[in-house]
C-alpha cells in the first residue's frame, strides 16, 4: 500500500511539475514573408529571376508566333488541300501545341527550381536571426504568423522588430 501511494504521489508530483514547465514557455510569433520582404536581398534575387524568367517568355512568345502563323496559313488554304497534305499539316500542329505545352512546363520547372536556388540564402538568414533571436529572449516557440492565423496574440510576442534590429532593416 506504501508503495503504491509513493508511487501516485511521484506520478502527480510529475504532472504538476510538467504543467509548471509548460505554462513557463513562452511563445512568440512573426510574420517571416513579410520579414524577407525587406531583406534588401530579396530585390535582387526578385530582378535576378526576372531577368531569367523572361529569357523563357520570350522563347514561348517566338514559339507562340510561329504557332499563329502556321495556324492563319493553315485556316486560310485549308479548303484547298488535298486529305494527306491537311492531315500532315494538322499533325505538325499538334506536335508544335505539344513542344509548346512540354516547353511551358519545363520553364516553370527551371524557374521554380532557380527561385529556391536564389532564395535559399535569404531564408538561411531569417531563419538564423529568428533562432537567435528566440534563444536570446528565451522563446521555446516561435510560431511563422504568414502560414497560420493567431486568434491571440499578444504585441509582445511579435518578434518582428527584434529580427529587423538583428537583421540592420528599418
Amino acid at each position: 500500500m506504501k508503495k503504491l501511494f509513493k508511487v501516485a504521489l511521484v506520478a502527480v508530483g510529475m504532472l504538476f511539475a510538467g504543467s509548471f514547465a509548460n505554462a513557463q514557455s513562452k511563445i512568440g510569433h512573426i510574420n517571416f514573408n513579410q520579414l524577407i520582404d525587406l531583406m534588401p536581398e530579396t530585390k535582387t534575387v526578385s530582378t535576378s529571376l526576372q531577368a531569367y524568367q523572361k529569357t523563357f517568355v520570350d522563347q514561348m512568345t517566338t514559339m507562340n508566333n510561329e504557332y499563329q502563323a502556321k495556324v492563319k496559313d493553315y485556316t486560310d488554304k485549308r479548303t484547298t488541300m488535298t486529305d494527306a497534305v491537311r492531315t500532315a499539316k494538322e499533325n505538325e500542329l499538334t506536335d508544335m501545341q505539344k513542344r509548346m505545352n512540354d516547353y511551358q512546363n519545363n520553364a516553370q520547372q527551371q524557374v521554380d527550381a532557380k527561385r529556391q536556388e536564389l532564395g535559399k540564402p535569404i531564408i538561411d538568414k531569417a531563419t538564423t536571426a529568428v533562432q537567435a533571436i528566440a534563444k536570446e529572449k528565451g522563446y521555446a516557440y516561435v510560431l511563422d504568423s504568414s502560414q497560420i492565423t493567431l486568434l491571440v496574440s499578444p504585441d509582445a510576442d511579435d518578434l518582428m522588430a527584434a529580427a529587423k534590429l538583428k537583421l540592420g532593416l528599418k
